[in-house]
């Protein structure tokens, strides 16, 4: 059965944060729903829906921006209390909006993520989690990274309190009062959890987790470890998971897994006979979907899945049909009700129309008049730079709460720009002078109307490290602009994982000297991206694996003592003289020592191979494509080639297209191989910069023995 879903805009609020509007439950089965929802203006707004208008119930006064919004009440009895988290206070409001509960947690930051359950509330700040019943302070864990999100399994049906931490490094941490019970490492960040079925599922003890690259599991949470059931990979390179619910909107009586995304993609999964969920449907929004509930709203008898979006607007995907049945006097009363609802929405915008034109007298008046400060109208950004896995690029996903009408991309390092499918933005490019003014990229994005999210990727050099920064302006009067700045890292294509191959041979630099473990640990989130900016411990070690080459770097280090190990002496090198620079900068004398490992050269340049070894195919194929059409053309067909040919031919766009989304990966390659030539003979005290162009002649006619014996033989 196909799933046909119409798309109904409700209301707009203020920006909205991550999971913060719910559906109150309905007084009888497939009845029409109240709507609740906070924004960042710190107003709660309560609505439901009459004869196709939105009919506020409540509406709060401004206040702290909310960051999360959750339903609770007795437990096993109807969810209908609404909470609130703004700053670190926690607010509750019956559904008819009276306030009840104002608890002050006196946390010393904002509170990020929390999870109600009875009178248990589970909250998380950014590294702190902290579980309160009945308002008195129950445990308490500080993290070793950021904390996304928590939820807890349901007290009703286990024997014991399950909270469980999504966390910025890779970890589910599922806690036994204030201790870590079990840690499973996933492959993304995860962003955001909810129990499978809004109960468990058949256990209780089964919950969903989305990560900030897309990707959607499940995990059975029993005693001896928890297991993971299953898991999809994120194929079409959709954006991260920003929220998940558990609703029947196929009606078929197993609940479906709605799931919303950061790119505006809503998604339905069927379990469809199987253990693992089949996508049924999906549908692109502008923007980033912030939260999701499956439910009843518009009308009667119409299920629907109901979403909010990151600049406010609360939409539903209805069952209802857009053109319904009905007989002549029933097609009058839909005509006349059309009319009356075009000619309220005329009058409302007329209204609205002179009450913009009196703003902007006054506002002119106000410019013009001595007494005026400078009045520059504010606009949220929300924006992401993170680096992907799969491909060793960066995406910077600019969001605003207006339309775009341009971003300035500037850059002090040399990076590429990479194509981006998504992106409708024309691109234009300005000539810079890196020489004089540190300037490597100029490039202005031009948007269309309407466009409130933008998605670049941009590629790194290792090495070369600096700022990048996106000036964004908006379609509003009068002009104005913000500025956002993104740090380009000396190892910035190295990711955090959880473990590394010891068997590897590896290169050591060790460092001694006067230093605290702040500093030391300040230099290493200079260094390297995916370090959390102040680990609970006094002494961490933290292992990396470089995106583009595999490689992996092993750090250890505490008060006085540092101990950086790599399977490639590249990485090394570049941790040398950072280090030494930052230390220089602050006056402090180090001692640094280093062991080679000889082997490691050959091990880092088996790893290229793969890689350099398919660029130079592609790039030879590539070559060849326009001269095989002009044969092709001449001689009427392509029998008369060899198959290598015809294979080239009929997969020549696809090559084209593939060669075009790698700018200069070839060169960046050649780079890495020049880089590890001159840093292993740095280290013996050689300078072979004088054998760079011999180098490159026999890459030019690459043979992976002659390029090893070159290393040897120099």
């Amino acid at each position: 059965m196909e799933l046909v879903l119409n798309r109904a805009d409700y209301l707009q609020v203020g920006v909205t944060s991550q999971k913060t509007m719910k559906l109150l439950p309905a007084s009888k089965h497939k009845a029409t729903q109240k709507v609740v929802i906070g924004d960042h203006d710190g107003v709660v707004m309560c609505f439901g829906m009459k004869k196709g208008e939105a009919v506020a119930v409540f509406k709060t006064l401004p206040g702290q921006k909310i960051a999360r919004l959750e339903l609770g009440g007795v437990l096993n009895a109807p969810q209908e209390r609404i909470f609130i988290a703004a700053g670190s206070e926690i607010r509750g409001f019956t559904k008819r909006g009276k306030q009840f509960l104002s608890f002050e947690t006196n946390l010393t930051e904002s509170i990020k993520a929390m999870h109600i359950s009875g009178s248990d509330l589970f909250l998380s700040a950014s590294y702190i989690y902290n579980h309160y019943c009945d308002c008195k302070d129950q445990h308490y864990y500080l993290c070793g990274d950021k904390i996304n999100d928590v939820i807890c399994l349901p007290v009703e049906r286990l024997p014991r309190i399950v909270p469980i931490l999504a966390c910025q490094d890779r970890m589910l941490r599922v806690l036994q009062g204030s201790d870590v019970m079990h840690e499973v490492e996933i492959s993304g960040p995860p962003t955001v959890l909810a129990l499978h079925n809004g109960n468990g599922g058949d256990s209780g003890e089964d919950f969903l987790f989305g990560t900030s690259d897309g990707k959607l599991g499940l995990i059975q949470v029993t005693t001896p470890k928890p297991i993971l059931k299953w898991q999809i990979q994120n194929e079409k390179k959709r954006g991260g998971i920003l929220c998940i619910d558990s609703f029947d909107i196929v009606g078929d009586g197993v609940k479906d897994l709605l799931v919303g995304r950061d790119d505006g993609m809503v998604a339905v999964y069927s379990f469809d006979n199987a253990k693992e969920p089949v996508l049924r449907f999906d549908q692109m929004l502008s923007e980033s979907v912030t939260s999701i509930q499956g439910g009843c709203v518009g009308k009667d008898g119409y299920d629907e899945i109901v979403v909010s979006t990151y600049s406010g607007w609360v939409t539903g995907l209805t069952t209802e049909p857009i053109h319904k049945e009905s007989g002549p006097g029933e097609e009058l009363k839909i005509n006349q009700e059309m009319q009356n609802k075009i000619s309220s929405l005329r009058s409302e915008l007329e209204h609205l129309q002179y009450k913009v034109l009196q703003e902007r007298e006054n506002y002119q008046q106000y410019s013009q008049s001595s007494k005026a400060k400078s009045v520059v109208p504010s606009f949220s950004i929300n924006d992401k730079f993170t680096l992907n896995k799969d491909d060793a690029s960066y995406t910077l996903i600019l969001e605003v709460q207006t339309a775009i009408d341009n971003v300035l991309i500037q850059s002090d390092v040399p990076i590429d720009l990479l194509d981006v499918d998504k992106n409708s933005a024309v691109v234009s490019f300005s000539s810079c002078d890196s020489e004089s003014n540190d300037n490597f990229l100029l490039a202005t994005y031009r948007c269309q109307a309407n466009t409130t999210r933008l998605e670049l990727k941009i590629r790194s050099i290792e090495g070369q490290y600096g700022t990048l920064q996106a000036y964004v302006t908006p379609r509003i009067q009068p002009k104005t602009c913000q500025v956002r700045q993104y740090h380009i890292k000396p190892l910035s294509l190295h990711q955090r994982t959880h473990s590394i191959d010891h068997d590897r041979p590896m290169n050591t630099l060790m460092l001694t000297g006067q230093f605290s473990f702040a500093e030391v640990h300040s230099w290493v989130v200079f260094c390297l991206p995916e370090v959390p900016e102040k680990p609970p411990v006094k002494c961490v070690t933290f292992y990396f694996q470089n995106t583009f080459l595999d490689t992996q770097l092993e750090s250890t280090y505490r008060k006085g003592e540092g101990v950086f190990k790599s399977d490639n002496i590249s990485t090394i090198s570049i941790l040398k003289d950072v280090l030494s620079k930052e230390a220089t900068k602050r006056k402090i004398n180090l001692n640094i020592t280093y062991e080679i490992n000889e082997v490691s050269v050959k091990h880092t340049l088996k790893l290229i191979h793969p890689k350099l070894e398919y660029q130079l195919l592609l790039a030879k194929k590539v070559q060849l494509i326009d001269a095989l059409k002009e044969l092709q053309v001449h001689e009427g067909n392509t029998d008369f080639l060899i198959p290598e040919y015809r294979s080239i031919l009929e997969e020549a766009d696809h090559l084209q297209e593939e060669y075009k989304k790698q700018p200069a990966h070839l060169e960046r390659l050649y780079g890495m191989i020049t880089d590890l030539f001159i840093d292993k003979f740095k280290f013996k005290g050689t300078n072979v910069k004088s054998k760079v162009p011999l180098l490159l002649e026999i890459l030019d006619s690459y043979d992976q023995n002659a390029l090893i014996a070159f290393f040897d033989a120099a």
